[in-house]
């Protein structure tokens, strides 16, 4: 048996006692307590350790996401609550290596999901720490990380063989065109007649999800462009104005806690998608509708947890984004009510609600969990816990190929762009394939059937750890 088949078991198992009530171990207890122990918003994250011998293979892919996620010890999660977030702790000391530029941030160094800085630049701010403790035999952890190396080498060829248009160029593009279809889905909202209306808010429903799930998922993770400064504004731009969220909230959600701890339960088991209070069909077909108002209510309460000047910002940008869309209607398009605007504002940005929650909760709750104290090494990690979905025109276009049929590869590389982690594609699945690896795929219609038939098991008994709203 391989040793991720019984690093899994004995999850499963875990996972069992914890459902039942029953206390986790001693050991996972007192790395869940350690891993709570989380600073403020603002903070940085450790240096990797430097690679020891036997790890050739994972200097060469560090570039790509090499290396396991973030351990408990260097990684800086924070205890989540059924009512928001709430951090504990002093914060830890940092410092800056001489002669380094930390280089402009959304408050947090840009990170590729597991712990190394993006696009294989040096860790700008680290911790002072002592050592890192052993969590697995070294000779298994090498294995791991060079499996993870190997691939990541196979990808870097692929990127550098890439041409600027291939790496951003085309996602660029197709977030620039649904910018200029804009007008006319106002311009079609002025007829009397109902296909052209009904056309106009199909355009807009499909422009506002491609602007803030395609623009904001590339944006949190740095892949619009090859420059951190525009990247900084770009987030701020596509997530704070166009999606009514805050930029430094998502990011951590997102990127620190969401792809550093996939699947890791209490930290990135993607419960913050569960409300266990409603029933599945509720769920699956009705609340989706309100994610359009419960977005910018939830934004508001977790502006507490940032600086003033920055929460000042969120508020202004927030303001921007909803008012033009209001400003729109009712200038360009003609409507004569307060409410009448309100409704099409509701129904545009709630006409892709429903694949939106489906597809986040689709991916990863069913697969894999791990606790804290046990969790696989990054390749294992992601392969067990990431599921693809088949190619889709609509979604493709709207939510982007890294959230659709190229979640593994993304999980994996978070910093390449839709286009790249459609055309690495093949070679993750063929290298996990042919090394034994998972690769988990499954269509849209079976995943619905299994979470309408398993909700209870699924959705329900599985504990809660969140009330987040953010991006998948």
């Amino acid at each position: 048996m391989e040793p991720w088949q019984e690093m899994l078991m004995e999850n499963q198992d875990l996972y069992q006692e914890r459902q039942k009530g029953k206390p986790p171990s001693e050991a996972g207890a007192a790395r869940i307590e350690l891993l709570q122990k989380g600073s403020s918003l603002n903070h940085g994250v450790e240096q990797p350790e430097p690679p020891g011998e036997g790890r050739n293979a994972q200097e060469k892919g560090e570039k790509l996401g090499q290396g396991d996620t973030p351990s408990q010890e260097t990684a800086d999660p924070t205890q989540q609550m059924q009512t928001g977030i709430s951090r504990v702790g002093p914060p830890e000391q940092e410092v800056t290596p001489k002669g380094q530029d930390p280089g402009p941030t959304l408050n947090h160094p840009v990170l590729d999901g597991d712990g190394n800085t993006s696009r294989g630049e040096e860790m700008p701010r680290v911790f002072q720490r002592g050592a890192k403790e052993e969590v697995e035999p070294p000779e298994e952890g090498r294995r791991e990380e060079a499996l993870m190396g190997e691939l990541s080498e196979l990808v870097q060829q692929v990127v550098k063989r890439s041409s600027w248009w291939e790496r951003h160029g085309i996602d660029d593009c197709i977030i620039a065109l649904n910018f200029l279809i804009l007008p006319a889905g106002f311009l079609c909202l002025r007829s009397d007649n109902a296909l052209p209306f009904l056309l106009g808010i199909f355009i807009l429903g499909i422009v506002h999800h491609t602007i803030t799930v395609k623009g904001s998922h590339l944006a949190s993770h740095n892949a619009l462009t090859e420059s951190k400064s525009w990247g900084k504004v770009w987030a701020i731009f596509f997530l704070e104005v166009c999606s009514a969220f805050t930029a430094e909230q998502a990011y951590y959600n997102h990127v620190k806690l969401h792809h550093g701890y996939t699947n890791v339960i209490r930290l990135g088991d993607s419960s913050t998608w569960k409300i266990p209070f409603l029933n599945r069909y509720v769920y699956m077909f009705i609340a989706p509708i309100a994610i359009p108002v419960l977005t910018p209510l939830v934004a508001l309460g977790l502006l507490k947890d940032v600086e003033l000047k920055t929460a000042l910002r969120t508020l202004c940008c927030m303001f921007l984004g909803l008012y033009s869309h209001y400003w729109l209607l009712v200038n360009v398009s003609g409507f004569q009510s307060v409410w009448s605007a309100l409704i099409c504002m509701l129904i545009t940005r709630s006409l892709l609600a429903h694949p939106y929650i489906h597809v986040n909760i689709f991916q990863h709750i069913g697969l894999p969990m791990f606790s804290a104290d046990k969790k696989p090494k990054r390749i294992h990690l992601m392969s067990l816990g990431v599921l693809n979905l088949p190619r889709n025109a609509l979604l493709d276009w709207s939510f982007g190929h890294s959230i659709i049929n190229c979640h593994v590869e993304h999980h994996l590389f978070p910093n390449l762009s839709d286009n790249m982690c459609l055309k690495i594609k093949p070679i993750v699945s063929q290298y996990l394939k042919k090394k034994k690896l998972p690769y988990n795929e499954d269509s849209y219609i079976s995943r619905l059937q299994l979470f309408l038939h398993h909700y209870e098991e699924l959705m329900v008994n599985a504990p809660p750890i969140s009330e987040l709203v953010g991006i998948q």
